[in-house]
Formats: C-alpha cells, structure tokens, sequence
C-alpha cells in the first residue's frame, strides 16, 4: 500500500514539476464521501425535538443515538483499522460506505427509540472504518509535494456538512419530516459508494493486518496521538457549549448558532486555499507551530466571549487554524509508517471520538461551575500540551 511518490523528499523536486502536479480528480470523490460522514455526524442534533416527538419520548434520550454513534466510530476505528492495512483503503471504503447506508436507511425507518439507538451504532461502526479508509487513501494518491494540497482538499468535506449539510438537513425536516433527512443522506451514501468503486485507484502493496497495540508502538506515533486526544479533546469541549452560551448568557436566539456553524465552516474550508504552504515549510517542523496558533485563537475567544461580533470572527480563525492542525497531523501520521497506515489511522480516529466523549463530559463540569469564559482557556492549556507532544515525536 506504500507510494512511491512518499519516497521521495519534497526538498529534492523540481518546483516546476510539483506545480504541474494535478491532484488526482478522486480527491474530490473523498471530499463527497467526507461530506456525507459528516451530514450524519451533525444532523441529529438540529433535527432532534421532531425526533422526539415522533418517537414519543425527549431530546436527552434522542442524544443516546449520537452518543451510540460515537462510541460505535470509536470501537471500530480502533480495532477494525487495522484491516485496511491487510485489503486496501480502496475496497474497505466501499464497503464501508454500504453498511453506512445501510444504518442510515435503518435511521430513517426506526420505529421506536430503540431502532434508532442501534442503526446510529452501525452507523458509527461503518464512520470508524470509513474515515481512516478516506484519510489514508488522501495520502496514497497525493502527488509528491503535494500530499498538504491534496489533504487539504478532502478535508474541506467537513466544510460542506457544516455550511451546507446542516441547514440543508434541517429545512429537510422541515418540509419532509426527520425521516427524510437519513433517506437522502443515505441516497446521497449510494452516490458516493458507486463512485468508489468505478474510480480507478492505485493502492500499491498490500500491508499487514496489525494489532491495535503494535501500531500504537510505531515511532512516534504515540506522541502524535496524545497531541490529538487534547486537540480534539478542546475544539469538542468548547463548540459543544458556545451555542448555549450565546442563548444563556448573551440572550441571543437559537438561530444565532447557526451563524457560529457558518463562520467556522467558511474559516475552515479558506485555509485549504493555502494548504500548499506546509508542503513547502514541511509538516514536522509546522505542526508544534499551528498547535501553538490555535492556543492563541483559543485565548482570544475568552478574551472576547461577551460580544457575539467579536465571537464570529474569532470563530472563523478558530476554523482556519483547526483545518492547519488537522492536515498536518493527519500528514504526520499517515507518514510514520506506510504499511500500517490504516492501522494508525484508526486509532487517530477513535482517539478523536474518545475525546469528543470525554472532552463534552469533562468541559461540561467546568462550564457548569465557572462559565463559558473558562473553556477557552482550559482548551488552551490542552492545546500546550499538544504543542509540546508534537515538537517530541520524531520527524
């Protein structure tokens, strides 16, 4: 499964020919297939009160889905990744991509609470093999010296679930019901499924299926992973609160958060349009820098929280930076070994939804005894630590 354009160091090429470089149009299939991910990711909570009140019960339960989500993403990313390594990012994602439409059209045809709870969790199984699928598979087609660009690129997925698929999901549920928003994600699941599989991608050698444990041993892999549990540990626990704090404190609509949604969306997909800036300055010597950054942006939102202006633009900076962080350490680490990439990959994405789990529950505590005002600055010690983690892993 190894590159052989990743042999070759970025110092040692010709400008002019990196520049000629096009990135393959696959990318684009995997920026859909991130998009669709992330639709389901984000939707639930939006369109959660018509849920609740088409099943007979409350929100607070409703949530049990997503929390069925994340937990099933992080089991499987943990010890199914490793499979990639063994049958190719390719065809792991393809059929990833039908058990996820699958859980989603299960979604969409839930009859009770209960349903629901258990197709959100083969939704998260198939989300926890699917992204390290993508992720890996960003990095195997990336032309040489521009693996950042090409990254760069797949993650703006998120962008269009946030900006586009959210609203998009609610004024669904809106005209068609909650059971229409999972129909066509999953439709649009299919689409993506079938584009997978026509499109024509070199995986090269097939690796070895390694334990969740032997991959974690990788050099350098378990300090870029501990950089990622408090990079990801900050962004969930501060974004899970904003919302109520601009509704609490600043007493402003519901419909103010969507613009916070938007603004993050928009900082986050921009900063793709400079992604060919790390592969010049290199990702090893970067990534300790933008975590650096993003402590600043985090610093900043405490310093401002009491105006909802201010808070916009500092969010749109929070995305900019956010989409840094994220491509270089996903470079990182798809760079520490080629022939467990699927395995490192899973794990970097089951770090990420353990801490979206413990980063809610524990900036919840802290929300709930001092303030918002608190939550930036407890991500920004978090963001020290995962600063001073990645100047320690091994270039």
């Amino acid at each position: 499964m190894t590159n052989i354009n990743q042999q070759i160091s970025p110092d040692s090429i010709d400008r002019t020919s990196i520049d000629r470089a096009r990135i393959p149009p696959f990318a684009y299939v995997l920026t859909v297939c991130i998009g669709v991910i992330g639709s389901n990711s984000l939707a639930l909570g939006p369109i959660a009160p018509e849920v609740a009140r088409s099943l007979g019960t409350d929100v607070p339960s409703v949530m049990v889905a997503s929390a069925a989500f994340g937990l099933g993403t992080a089991v499987s990313a943990i010890f199914l990744g490793r499979f990639i390594d063994r049958y190719g990012p390719h065809r792991i994602l393809a059929a990833a991509l039908l058990l996820l439409a699958a859980g989603l059209t299960g979604s969409a045809l839930a009859p009770m609470l209960a349903f629901l709870v258990a197709a959100q969790l083969v939704v998260g199984v198939a989300t926890g093999i699917a992204l390290p699928s993508i992720y890996t598979l960003a990095s195997v087609i990336a032309p040489a010296g521009r693996e950042s660009e090409t990254i760069g690129l797949v993650l703006t997925g998120w962008t269009l679930s946030m900006v586009a698929g959210v609203p998009l999901s609610a004024a669904i549920a809106d005209f068609g019901g909650w059971r229409a928003v999972y129909f066509v994600v999953a439709v649009a699941t299919l689409v993506a499924c079938a584009a997978v599989r026509l499109a024509p991608v070199r995986e090269g050698l097939a690796g070895k299926t390694t334990s969740p444990l032997a991959a974690l041993g990788v050099r350098g892999a378990g300090p870029l992973l501990i950089a990622c549990a408090a990079f990801m540990a900050a962004f969930y626990g501060v974004y899970a609160y904003i919302g109520e704090h601009l509704h609490a404190a600043l007493g402003l609509p519901l419909s103010a958060n969507g613009l916070v949604a938007v603004s993050y969306g928009f900082g986050f997909g921009a900063a793709a349009l400079l992604d060919r800036l790390i592969d010049r300055f290199g990702a090893g010597r970067l990534l300790p820098l933008i975590f650096l950054v993003v402590a600043g942006v985090y610093a900043a939102m405490a310093a401002v929280s009491s105006s909802y202006t201010a808070m916009l633009v500092v969010v749109f900076f929070w995305g900019l930076a956010n989409h840094f962080g994220l491509n270089v350490l996903i470079m990182r680490l798809t760079g520490l070994d080629p022939t467990r990439r699927g395995a490192i990959m899973g794990l970097n994405s089951g770090v990420t939804y353990l801490s979206l789990f413990l980063g809610t529950l524990g900036f919840g505590v802290v929300y709930g005894g001092a303030g918002f005002s608190a939550l930036p600055l407890a991500a920004t010690g978090l963001m020290l630590v995962a600063a001073i983690a990645a100047a320690l892993a091994p270039r």
